[in-house]
């Protein structure tokens, strides 16, 4: 006798805003889970303050950001997209995988989103908000801001719902794009697009020195990552204790994830001063403890750097331009950390800070692929910002710190 549908995924959403509504995650257990179900939780916006899972009993205490509105339909939406996630729901009741960066590694239809428009300020971000509450997946964009104040917008999209080769759907994000911008739009052209617009990657020596630089900014002075096999006759035991950030568990997830770690146990909570403590229980792929010295030092090194710098943010010079560079580690399944370009135009916007040029691209750095967003920074009115002032506004929304 299997899982009952509606006990796979359980939401009680909290009466009192001070308070974390409850995410109950009841289903079979696989590999990676807990990072998918981090990526979709960062996806919609949701701060996990704590976690307890055993197995594939999963508990977890989420707050929404305040500038969201949450109602009925979203937390269904939220639901239905956890469930789809889950190993063996999407056969036994008839839900499809949601083949998108949350959910399917198959390749999935790619459109061509060409908006025209008259430029203005928070423009790349205001459209970026309504694609992405649209749950349209942006995989590459290119914006070219014209000297006559008009702005070429190429966004190239997948769809959750799967459903962009639609008249309806088209309509839909037009419709909503017009709502946000009114008369700013010229002319929107959606079309699709072959998978290898958005699937290349390259190598950049330019890149390469920018990101891997020392000074790059960091969450905190210090990441503890210690390993125990002691505790548990059949576990190796990780404690962490690091510094809160946007998406930590995410981040924790990916990169067990991506070492294909099972784990059978885990606790996560935040104390006092933003300071986490994170506790899990976890095998080899093969069931055993992690024995191999060589093997416990290069997962702990792995930890405290994705911690550390979960993203890599640099503002510097191509000859007389001002750039922006975030990059964001891609996983092994191809999927990444959601919302990024939204969290850049957001603080660039916030900042008073215009685009000129951007464009999201895959590259390839050392052993790691990374998607990077190249921003170039409009300094007609000679960028009164200062650079440092744009490089830590940008850090800090991304890590989900204090306002700019």
């Amino acid at each position: 006798m299997g899982i009952l549908h509606d006990d796979v995924v359980i939401i009680n959403q909290s009466k009192n805003e001070a308070e974390p509504n409850v995410i109950t995650i009841n289903c079979p257990d696989k590999t990676g889970l807990g990072c998918d179900l981090c990526r979709i939780l960062l996806f919609f916006g949701l701060t996990i303050v704590r976690g307890d899972g055993k197995w594939c009993y999963i508990v977890l205490w989420v707050i929404p950001k305040p500038i969201i509105k949450w109602d009925t339909c979203r937390w269904e939406l939220l639901k239905n997209r956890l469930i789809g996630t889950c190993p063996s729901c999407s056969s036994a009741f008839g839900i499809s995988y949601y083949s998108s960066e949350l959910q399917s590694s198959m390749v999935t239809d790619v459109f061509l989103i060409k908006l025209f428009c008259y430029d203005r300020k928070g423009l790349s971000h205001d459209i970026t908000t309504v694609l992405c509450n649209l749950e349209l997946n942006i995989k590459k964009v290119k914006v070219s801001t014209t000297p006559v104040g008009t702005v070429m917008n190429l966004f190239f999209v997948t769809d959750t719902r799967e459903l962009l080769h639609t008249k309806m759907r088209q309509e839909e994000t037009y419709e909503a794009l017009v709502d946000v911008m009114q008369a700013a739009i010229i002319s929107c052209n959606i079309e699709k697009v072959g998978p290898e617009v958005t699937a290349c990657s390259q190598a950049s020596p330019f890149l390469s020195s920018a990101i891997t630089n020392d000074v790059v900014l960091r969450t905190s002075n210090n990441v503890s990552v210690t390993m125990d096999n002691s505790f548990s006759p059949a576990h190796t035991l990780v404690q962490i204790v690091c510094q809160d950030h946007k998406g930590l568990l995410y981040d924790i997830m990916r990169t067990l994830k991506d070492y294909n770690i099972q784990i059978s146990y885990g606790r996560f909570y935040i104390k006092q001063g933003r300071k986490c403590e994170i506790d899990l229980f976890i095998t080899q792929a093969d069931g055993k403890k992690i024995i191999d010295p060589s093997m416990q030092r290069a997962l702990s090194s792995r930890l405290q750097m994705e911690l550390l710098r979960p993203l890599r943010v640099v503002v510097v010079s191509r000859g007389p331009d001002t750039e922006l560079l975030v990059a964001n580690p891609v996983e092994l399944s191809s999927k990444r950390r959601p919302l990024v370009f939204h969290d850049i135009t957001l603080a660039l916007k916030m900042l008073n800070t215009c685009i000129f040029l951007a464009e999201i691209g895959r590259h390839v750095i050392g052993d790691q692929e990374w998607e990077v967003y190249r921003v170039l920074l409009d300094e007609g009115a000679s960028l009164s910002t200062p650079r440092r002032k744009i490089e830590e506004g940008v850090w800090k929304l991304l890590m989900g710190w204090e306002q700019i």
